[in-house]
């Protein structure tokens, strides 16, 4: 298809800012993207849509154009969503590089556009890749009886003589064509995808398992609100893509069937940012609830939000259920710098918890997790509705009855089936680290088992390994008992040391609880503290000295580090 036909599409609502001239264009292909550099995801011919994430300021739009133009890319369009108009120093850019620039109005979704332009494009290749993906599009748009990627697949098998499934980053089947893929296949196609995914190879991949040959093709999501922000790492854009794998080896296709596989890893992608929508109400309810136990909520409020979140999680429970709270964590090493990835952990701990065999059937339509920071929290509810054995006091005797105990997830189990694929995608210099809590029962209990997760992550963080968890029955015992300090207790406490370091650094901007943080995580070492912190040993000596004159206490002596210590991990 041209550039030209899309502006005569008016459920697109583009408008053309420059390069009239050049709308004679072929459009072979579309790609949603605010990398500041999309070089490796591109092949020349496709229409780039962006939703400008990735422009700072305006020096940044002279190189994004100059990477397309080079990719030789047909056009670009950029949505009105984030800044409003369209920025004139863009526009300029796109005419010095003779490069079509089209604006799309906030009204219009990317994935309208992707699913319009993969349909056109695909129409005019040959009959029967038209015929596969219009009569999908047809099958997949009438809602979930239309059958959802298992749809295409299927036509691929009757239509092609492919047999195809779509896997997630662990290896877990989503979709597929005839019988099932073993799970150690899944497993390892995933981890072969991840690791080649991660050197920036262009797609697709072959790979051989247990003698058989397989294409993988990477399948990213298209709507607005999954576009990765600019800041975001590439190795985090890999642990959160869906895969095709066909069983087939693609090396010698022709390219109309490469351009109709990646056609159909573009629908697919649609279907995928349907699915991912759909958990935005169970990831606001768990943002929500985790919120107010962050925040010292009162237990009934809490309780209350639990009430609205129950019928989401588990229609049909009359009962409030037991939870448990699941933290994670992604870190990448780079230059000597330990760089967090929430989104990324978001992502895995949500398909970690998804898996039928982690937490039973129908677990798609229980996992709410939230995003705060650099860290994932997932609030499981657990099956079971016997409430037996717990006094509703956020004590240790709040843990789960018997019946619970059987439905719980247990941190030695819970990496078991992802193992292989993640520390593939994680490479050298990625870590995943979860922490598990106990089953509690009272929204006085939540936020002990928030904080007992915390630990237990932590102590998994000790642990070598690329993909690591631990549970609340490995915490060492001081740690054990924090959760449950009585909350006034808690507030005495850290106020009585802490206090005095958040005033000063609220007028000075002195950076004293980071300081104190740092150099307990050194265990009282200078050398290292400093260089963690980027300091001069002397300026640290003066903000140590500091500290000890604000408290009145000595940070060489074990008692005071660790009372330092307990306020901190209470605060």
């Amino acid at each position: 298809m041209r550039l030209r036909a899309l502006l005569d599409t008016e459920a697109l609502g583009l408008r053309l800012l420059g390069g009239e001239d050049e709308l004679d264009r072929s459009v072979r292909g579309v790609m949603t993207t605010d990398l500041r550099d999309p070089s490796r995801y591109l092949s020349g011919g496709e229409l780039v849509l962006t939703g400008l994430a990735w422009r700072r300021d305006s020096s940044d739009s002279e190189p994004f154009v100059r990477i397309l133009a080079t990719a030789g890319v047909a056009g670009l369009a950029a949505g009105e969503a984030e800044l409003g108009a369209v920025p004139d120093d863009l526009v300029e850019a796109c005419l010095r590089h003779r490069l079509p620039l089209f604006a799309v109005d906030e009204t219009v979704a990317f994935a309208t556009i992707t699913e319009h332009v993969v349909r056109q494009v695909s129409g005019e290749r040959a009959g029967d890749l038209a015929a596969v993906v219009d009569r999908h599009r047809r099958l997949m748009t009438s809602g979930p009886a239309g059958g959802g990627p298992e749809v295409v697949l299927d036509l691929l098998t009757s239509d092609l003589d492919l047999r195809a499934w779509v896997l997630s980053p662990t290896g877990r089947q989503i979709a597929g064509a005839g019988e099932p893929l073993p799970p150690h296949v899944g497993a390892e196609l995933a981890g072969r995808h991840l690791a080649a995914a991660r050197t920036g190879r262009p797609g697709p991949h072959r790979a051989e398992v247990d003698g058989a040959a397989y294409s993988l093709f990477p399948i990213r999501n298209t709507g607005r609100g999954t576009v990765p922000a600019p800041s975001r790492d590439v190795r985090e854009s890999v642990l959160s893509d869906w895969l095709l794998a066909v069983a087939a080896d693609a090396g010698d296709w022709p390219a109309p069937r490469l351009d109709l596989l990646q056609g159909v890893t573009q629908l697919i992608a649609v279907e995928r940012d349907r699915r991912d929508a759909a958990r935005g109400v169970r990831r606001r309810l768990a943002q929500e609830v985790l919120e107010l136990v962050q925040a010292g909520a009162a237990p009934a409020e809490i309780a209350a939000r639990l009430r609205v979140a129950t019928p989401v999680l588990l229609p049909g429970v009359g009962t409030a259920p037991h939870w448990q709270v699941v933290v994670a964590r992604v870190e990448w090493a780079a230059d000597g710098e330990d760089l967090s990835g929430g989104r990324a952990a978001q992502s895995l701990l949500e398909e970690i918890l998804v898996d039928p065999a982690v937490t039973g059937p129908d677990s798609a339509d229980r996992i709410a997790v939230a995003h705060s920071g650099e860290e994932a929290i997932a609030l499981v509810p657990l099956t079971s509705q016997t409430a037996q054995g717990t006094d509703g006091t956020g004590t240790p005797e709040d843990a789960a009855a018997p019946e619970h105990q059987d439905s719980a997830l247990h941190a030695d189990t819970l990496l078991d089936s992802v193992r292989v694929p993640l520390s593939a995608g994680l490479a050298e210099d990625g870590r995943l680290t979860l922490g598990v809590s106990a089953a509690v029962h009272s929204a006085e209990g939540l936020r002990g088992a928030l904080e007992e997760a915390r630990h237990a992550r932590r102590v998994a963080a000790a642990r070598p390994g690329p993909v690591c968890a631990a549970g609340h029955h490995e915490l060492a015992s001081h740690v054990l008992l924090l959760p449950f300090v009585p909350d006034d207790v808690r507030r005495a406490f850290t106020a009585r040391l802490l206090d005095p370091l958040r005033d000063y650094d609220r007028r000075h901007r002195a950076e004293l609880i980071e300081t104190l943080e740092a150099f307990l995580d050194c265990d009282g070492s200078w050398t290292r503290c400093a260089a963690r912190l980027h300091l001069h040993v002397n300026t640290l000596r003066y903000r140590v000295g500091r500290i000890e004159q604000l408290t009145g206490r000595d940070l060489s002596r074990l008692e005071d580090k660790l009372d330092f210590f307990l306020a901190l991990r209470m605060s």
